[in-house]
């Protein structure tokens, strides 16, 4: 028993499982040739040690998308499934358990979310079950750990079932008539957590309490990312960072090459992590104190939402207005993740399987989604004019965000594909799985994206040191200066935000524009390019060439905007 697979529809619990029989060690990877992810840690059995694979969930072993492609494929490399049924869909689910027992490979069944049968007034027959299907059945809830313990236990007791089915009529057949020996139901009355269910899953009710629930997660996820920042990674870095780049500035010397580039600028003579751009110094700082801490609390918002069962809900709430942009419900996940910080943002654009969908998503959110701290850094300074200037920033990304996608919708060759998922009843999130999936991610993060970030600044300090970047600037100023109506001096906002965004928005204040100027710079600021780590990551997932027409459709639409918003205001 080298491999085992773990196996069943969307939202069975799967992932709860999983975590209940691997330690704290796990892996996430996409499977070969594909952007599909899929998890694997390792358990114990006596002496053995075996892999766990959490395979991507599928209704079916006839495939209708990659997900479900890549789940057939991987069930040719397991020498035993655990498949997680539903235990309060059974019907639904035993469609899926019929085919595996087809394989011919070892099966075991995990009858999860038995907790829920009680309150939901269905008794199942368990052993009559094990009976019908010829292979173990075992009760489980991965929330609370009920039956992982008689799981594990039982697991060489998988086997390959007997059972052979001629046709999908057949099948179906076969499934009415198990539930019929196995499943009572009985009446209950509707809980509380079922009325919340119904009320935020229509649309007269569930798109103004979405609104409220995006509106609330919004500032506590600004309010634990900015204490983080405050009292713990920006006292850190300046007690204990701090003191080693003063001693290594001083070594290489200030102004020299190498000191550039690694140290940075000083700033009044001093180290400043936010503005002195050197690798250890901001390339450092920006993803572990500014970028990490927005991560953390948006990763564990996103866990307990997850488990929670509210993003279904609203992946089905914004999947019209999502299909006129040219992708389904589910990208509103990368949206979410790039209000706090675009680099989770573009990392999530991998969930979207097709070509075309992570394109646009990916281009939508680089162009009309700030970060959080770019997001309160337009406030801050636009805010102080006046709340109303503070809309028209906003509004005008909103629109560019709808025009845009309605554009490349209309565009790129192919259709964007139905949403297809199983929306799971609410249940309260259970913390150990919760903390677990946030390490997972975290971990993920710094192992992915730190590197890359630190790559993107060695760049572009490359080239503000070989001058590069000032030739460009003396080229771009006569667009900054006639179309946009900016000062000259805005340039070096403009540059600095190809590091760092709400810095570049911050530069703006001491050139005493007017407030039609800083609504324009503010707004070109968010739409014409991403910052370096965000650029760097998106090519990664978009690869070199869709990321060159995304940039080219960027620089097009910050001219455009520019332009207008200075003839219009």
């Amino acid at each position: 028993m080298n491999r085992i697979l773990l196996m069943g529809n969307p939202n069975v619990g799967k992932s709860a499982i999983f975590s209940r029989l691997t330690g704290a060690k796990v892996a996430i990877s996409n499977y070969p040739g594909t952007t599909v992810e899929f998890t694997q840690g390792y358990m114990k059995i006596g002496k053995e040690r075996p892999l766990v694979i959490d395979v991507p969930g599928t209704y079916t072993l006839e495939p209708i998308s990659k997900a479900e492609e890549v789940a057939c494929q991987m069930l040719k490399e397991g020498d035993v499934i655990i498949n997680i049924v539903d235990a309060t869909n059974l019907e639904r689910n035993l469609y899926l358990t019929l085919q595996l027992l087809e394989r011919n490979i070892a099966v075991i069944v995990a009858l999860n979310m038995w907790d829920d049968t009680r309150h939901q007034g269905i008794h199942i027959d368990v052993r009559r079950l094990e009976e019908c299907l010829g292979v173990p059945v075992v009760p489980t809830c991965g929330l609370t750990g009920e039956g992982i313990k008689e799981l594990v236990s039982r697991l060489p007791e998988a086997k390959r079932s007997k059972l052979k089915v001629s046709s999908d009529s057949e099948r179906w057949k076969k499934i009415g008539k198990i539930i019929e020996e196995v499943q009572r139901l009985t009446h209950r009355h509707h809980t509380l957590l079922e009325r919340i269910e119904d009320l935020s899953v229509k649309p007269l009710s569930g798109l103004p309490l979405a609104l409220g629930i995006i509106y609330c997660v919004f500032w506590v996820i600004r309010f634990i990312g900015e204490s983080l920042i405050g009292y713990i990674f920006e006292p850190l870095f300046k007690k204990l960072w701090l003191p080693l780049m003063i001693k290594l500035s001083t070594f290489l010397g200030e102004g020299t090459f190498l000191h550039n580039i690694v140290v940075g600028n000083l700033i009044e003579g001093k180290i400043d992590f936010g503005q002195s751009f050197g690798l250890l110094t901001t390339g450092l700082f920006v993803p572990l104190a500014m970028v990490l801490p927005y991560i953390f609390s948006f990763y564990l918002i996103l866990g307990l939402l997850e488990d929670f069962g509210y993003l279904p809900r609203l992946a089905v709430l914004v999947d019209n207005l999502m299909h006129r942009l040219g992708l389904h419900g589910y990208a509103i996940v990368p949206f979410i993740l790039g209000l706090g910080c675009n680099v989770p943002g573009a990392l999530a654009t991998r969930l979207l399987e097709e070509r075309r969908e992570k394109f646009i998503a990916a281009t939508l959110m680089a162009i009309a989604v700030p970060c959080m701290a770019q997001i309160a850094m337009i406030i801050g300074l636009v805010g102080e004019r006046g709340g109303k200037y503070v809309m028209v920033v906003f509004l005008t990304l909103f629109i560019l965000l709808i025009i845009k996608g309605l554009i490349l919708n209309k565009i790129l060759k192919g259709q964007s594909p139905e949403i297809l998922l199983e929306i799971p009843p609410y249940r309260l999130p259970q913390p150990k799985a919760v903390a677990k999936k946030l390490w997972m991610r975290l971990s993920s993060f710094l192992r992915e994206a730190l590197p890359l970030v630190l790559l993107g600044i060695l760049f572009v300090n490359i080239l503000y040191a070989l001058k590069i970047i000032d030739f460009f600037a003396h080229i771009f100023s006569p667009v900054l200066t006639g179309l946009w109506g900016l000062p000259k001096e805005a340039i070096s906002a403009l540059i600095v935000g190809f590091l760092r965004k709400d810095v570049a928005v911050g530069m703006l204040a001491p050139l005493n524009l007017t407030t039609k100027q800083l609504i324009v710079g503010s707004t070109i600021l968010t739409v014409y390019f991403p910052c370096v780590a965000t650029f760097v990551v998106l090519i990664r997932e978009l690869g070199v060439k869709d990321m060159l027409k995304s940039f080219f459709i960027m620089i097009s639409v910050a001219l455009l905007t520019g332009t207008i918003l200075n003839l219009i205001l």
